[in-house]
């Protein structure tokens, strides 16, 4: 277990993150049962238990009556349409399909090496995405990824990617996305965003900034998420 300063359970929480974001436990499989686990680390069932709390408080796990505990898959590709929403005619609601236009090695600006925590001018692979629906794209992506992590995704085509990349890094990559956190802001088109998303140059586009984090809370991913403003529409249910 690491640093040798932080509370015992903190230090039993940090060595299971560990075996999730190295594949030993993987999501949707339950983890060790309590006994097991409490004979594996030498510690008493109250340390476990509060250890499990802070994963299951996260989000990370989740607790199953009468099967166990289990790792939890974040639903991400859900959260995105909380706030796009799209409709057919008779007003039923659609999900757009993904895909990949183009994948590269570059160097990493400033504005991507802050956010994957890299050196400026580390390799990164970036990935040019768009969203579609009928053929017509409502949402156009950059995608940036640290290159060592990710570096199997220059051998593979566009066309090859999944239209879910998260499963897709996590079977050719090994990399598990275990959180991610979602800035919204508002910019004006220009020319190129127009022309992909299909409307005027100078029209409102929402952006959705998010950075991913593996079960370790290492950076992972970097996307920046354009669509139409007009598509846009906020829900918050509050309590």
């Amino acid at each position: 277990m690491t640093d040798e300063r932080l509370p015992l359970y903190q230090r039993l929480r940090d060595d299971m993150l560990a075996k999730i974001a190295s594949g030993e436990w993987s999501p949707g499989i339950a983890i060790p049962t309590e006994a097991e686990l409490t004979k594996q680390y030498g510690v008493a069932v109250g340390t476990l238990r509060r250890a499990v709390d802070t994963l299951v408080q996260d989000g990370l796990m989740e607790r199953s009556q009468g099967r166990g505990t289990f790792i939890r898959r974040p639903n991400f590709d859900g959260s995105l349409f909380r706030f796009f929403r799209q409709v057919d005619p008779q007003g039923g609601r659609r999900v757009p399909t993904g895909e990949v236009l183009s994948r590269s090695l570059e160097s990493a600006d400033e504005t991507v090496a802050g956010a994957l925590a890299l050196p400026l001018g580390a390799d990164v692979i970036c990935l040019e995405r768009v969203r579609q629906i009928d053929g017509r794209n409502v949402y156009y992506e950059d995608i940036w990824l640290p290159y060592r992590p990710f570096a199997a995704l220059l051998d593979i085509a566009p066309e090859d990617f999944g239209n879910l990349l998260y499963p897709f890094y996590e079977s050719e990559c090994g990399q598990l996305i275990g959180a991610a956190r979602e800035t919204l802001t508002v910019e004006m088109a220009d020319d190129r965003i127009a022309n992909i998303l299909g409307i005027e140059s100078g029209k409102p586009v929402v952006v959705i900034e998010r950075l991913a984090t593996g079960y370790d809370g290492g950076p992972l991913e970097y996307r920046q998420s354009r669509g139409d403003a007009q598509t846009f529409r906020y829900q918050v249910n509050i309590s």
